[in-house]
């Protein structure tokens, strides 16, 4: 059975093969392909490999407000019932303070 460092060193070796062997091939097979590309009449935008431009990003939708859902009687002050509870209805029993619709 080998050692620990033994594979350690087993391993640094195929890695290095396998990157110089990717090296090799990289450019033969660019090559086929841009031949192909070539034979055939293929341009690069109908292979899909056009980038998308820096900065474009999906436009934002102006988002709804939330409608209040409790109100407190003594101010006209409103809660949407999100988010921490204001002093008015803290601790205190919600069903009194619900907007009737």
């Amino acid at each position: 059975m080998s050692s620990y460092k033994e594979l350690l060193a087993q391993r640094e070796k195929l890695e290095k093969q396998i990157e110089e062997a990717k090296s090799r091939e990289y450019a033969e097979v660019l090559n086929e392909i841009k031949q192909k590309m070539a034979d055939y009449g293929i341009s690069l935008s109908e292979l899909g490999g056009g980038r998308a431009p820096k900065g474009a990003k999906a436009a934002a939708r102006p988002r709804a407000g939330v409608a209040p859902k409790y109100r407190d009687p003594e101010s006209g002050s409103t809660w949407s019932g999100r988010g921490k509870p204001p002093r008015w209805i803290a601790g205190l029993d919600r069903d009194k303070f619900l907007i009737q619709k």
